[in-house]
């Protein structure tokens, strides 16, 4: 692919996304895509089977931006374990314009019905919880976590940030950024007894 042509595949991926945030996932178009670009809808499809080809590697662009994002964070914090599980939830958690998360919770809904999409969700979701499990357990290596299955832990936490983000930039702020980090402080005490 020369750098051209992975720009603008680039660029397609862009506006799909601007187009999910604008109208949702169920809302985009392929006509619509291609006109944002400026290209013709031919060539979308020529760097794009299909739509549902489109959606699916859009979604798999903005996952790979997060983790791109929540890696670096994670190599620019202390080499604390504590201070490593706090920006790794942060990072979890709903932050910023919340764009990432209101892509998700359309992302979920949309993957009822689609498998391929299905597959993409699931794997961004278990890479996640890889990663806090890997924490917890270099924690409890170190002796500053307490906590007998770090996998258990780890499923508890990100289904309480997960309903919580939901409530956060679903309802618009019924439960506020503040509230979810401290709660989150509780349930760590709880989990992990720090």
């Amino acid at each position: 692919m020369t750098r051209d042509s992975a720009e603008r595949r680039e660029g397609i991926l862009r506006a799909t996304l601007d187009m999910i945030k604008e109208g949702g996932i169920d809302r985009v178009r392929g006509a619509d895509v291609a006109k944002r670009v400026g290209v013709s809808v031919g060539l979308v499809f020529y760097h794009f089977d299909n739509l549902e080809t489109l959606i699916v590697e859009a979604l798999t662009y903005a996952a790979n931006r997060d983790i791109e994002h929540r890696d670096a964070a994670l190599a620019a914090s202390s080499s604390d374990v504590t201070e490593r599980l706090h920006t790794m939830l942060r990072e979890y958690g709903p932050s910023g314009s919340e764009f990432g998360w209101r892509l998700w919770v359309q992302a979920w809904s949309a993957s009822l019905r689609d498998p391929t999409l299905r597959r993409v969700v699931h794997d961004l979701d278990e890479g996640w919880r890889a990663v806090i499990v890997g924490i917890i357990d270099e924690g409890v290596e170190q002796g500053v976590f307490a906590c007998p299955d770090p996998v258990a832990a780890t499923w508890r936490l990100t289904s309480m940030l997960d309903g919580l983000a939901v409530q956060h930039v679903v309802f618009d702020d019924t439960v506020t950024v503040a509230q979810i980090r401290d709660w989150t402080q509780v349930a760590l005490s709880r989990e992990l007894g720090i």
